[in-house]
C-alpha cells in the first residue's frame, strides 16, 4: 500500500487526521515535523530563528529521502510540496491527499492554537497567510486525491479518506 501521505496548510488537521486514520487503518503513524525535530534537535520554530526557511527546507527533503515506502500514515509539513524534488520522493512513497480546509476555519483554528507557525510571526498575519494559501494551491492540487474539509470533526476527515482509499485503491 505505500504510505498514505496527508499534505495541506498549516492549521489543515494533518496530524490529528493521521494519527485517526493510523488508528483506522491499523498502521503506523508518522509526522514530518516530529521526524524533523528528532533530526535537528530542536523545535521547528528554533530552528527557522536561527538558520532559516531555506536550511529547514533542505533537511525537509533529506528526510523525505530517508522514508520507506511501507505501510502508514505520513502527516507532513504545509510547505513540504513546495520543491519538486519532494513531489517524486512523495509519489515514491504512496498516495498524496490533500486536506483542502476552508480558508476561514483554517484562519479560525490558527487563531485559536497555541503552536506559533513560523512563517505567521508577523503583525499582518491573516494577509501573510492568504498569500501562502493563493500561491500553494495549485501545488496542492498535483495531490492524488483531494478531500474537502469544512467544519466537520477531524474523526469525520480521517473516515472520509479511510472511505476514499478503498473507492480508488
Amino acid at each position: 500500500m505505500g504510505l498514505v501521505i496527508l499534505i495541506g496548510m498549516m492549521g489543515s488537521g494533518k496530524s490529528t487526521v493521521g494519527m485517526e486514520l493510523a488508528r483506522l487503518l491499523d498502521v503506523d503513524f508518522f509526522d514530518t515535523d516530529k521526524l524533523l525535530e528528532q533530526r535537528l534537535g530542536r523545535p521547528i520554530r528554533q530552528w527557522f530563528q536561527i538558520y532559516g526557511e531555506q536550511a529547514f527546507r533542505e533537511h525537509e527533503t533529506l528526510m523525505l529521502k530517508s522514508l520507506d515506502a511501507e505501510s502508514g500514515v505520513l502527516a507532513t509539513g504545509g510547505g513540504i510540496i513546495l520543491r519538486d524534488e519532494n513531489w517524486s520522493e512523495l509519489k515514491r512513497l504512496g498516495t498524496t491527499v490533500f486536506l483542502d480546509v476552508d480558508p476561514e476555519v483554517l484562519k479560525r483554528r490558527l487563531t485559536q492554537s497555541k503552536r506559533k507557525r513560523p512563517l505567521l510571526e508577523v503583525d499582518n498575519w491573516e494577509e501573510k497567510f492568504d498569500s501562502i494559501l493563493n500561491s500553494r494551491r495549485d501545488v496542492y492540487n498535483r495531490a492524488d486525491q483531494t478531500i474537502e474539509v469544512g467544519d466537520e470533526a477531524l474523526v469525520d476527515v480521517a473516515q472520509k479518506i479511510k472511505n476514499l482509499l478503498h473507492e480508488y485503491p
